[in-house]
């Protein structure tokens, strides 16, 4: 894949370029590269995944276990499916991001959903003009702490609240997200 997207015309992201050769790149390094057999992945309780993390959460085509997708069939669906997840996400910016910006919170958005980033503090910091904060509140909380490097462990706590365990490669990626988004990579 060349990776030289479609830019955005006018409006909230005019000027940025839907599925950049950074983000298919960082993608690619962070979802184990290209899998071309579906697997139920451990750490999203079983989800079906494929390619460079293609699930039903970014893409409409069915993802069943042990099927073989042939690599031309991942590239494509791969760029529809980060076109349409970036498409998404800049409904929720009310400034116009950074290419930087926009490439890590479209990991983010991949890897928790397009809700889940719109709805982060991340968002709300970026759309109050804060690019940096933003950045930083991908991978650390204001108080210093990991931020979206937790999965579910399927226990309950004695507070009927569920228990999560701490995941190093999340974290990685997180501050992976940060450093892109920062303009460091």
């Amino acid at each position: 894949m060349s990776g030289n997207g479609a830019k955005v015309g006018t409006g909230i992201g005019a000027g940025l370029v839907l599925c950049s050769a950074v983000v298919y790149a960082f993608l690619g390094r962070w979802e184990d590269g290209t899998q071309l057999t579906v697997y139920a992945d451990k750490l999203a309780q079983g989800l079906p995944t494929v390619c460079r993390g293609l699930t039903k959460h970014v893409t409409r085509t069915p993802i069943i276990v042990g099927e073989t997708w042939s690599a031309a069939k991942c590239e494509a669906e791969e760029r529809r499916a980060i076109v349409a997840v970036q498409t998404n996400l800049l409904r929720c910016f009310s400034r116009n991001p950074s290419q930087a910006v926009f490439d890590a919170a479209t990991s983010h958005a991949w890897n928790f959903g397009v809700s889940a980033t719109c709805g982060s503090s991340a968002m709300r910091a970026w759309n109050a003009g804060e690019w940096q904060l933003g950045c930083q509140r991908l991978y650390r909380s204001d108080a210093g702490r990991p931020v979206w490097s937790y999965v579910k462990t399927g226990r309950r706590l004695p507070d009927g609240s569920w228990e999560y365990r701490f995941v190093r490669g999340l974290a990685n990626r997180r501050q992976a997200e940060y450093t892109l988004c920062m303009g460091a990579e």
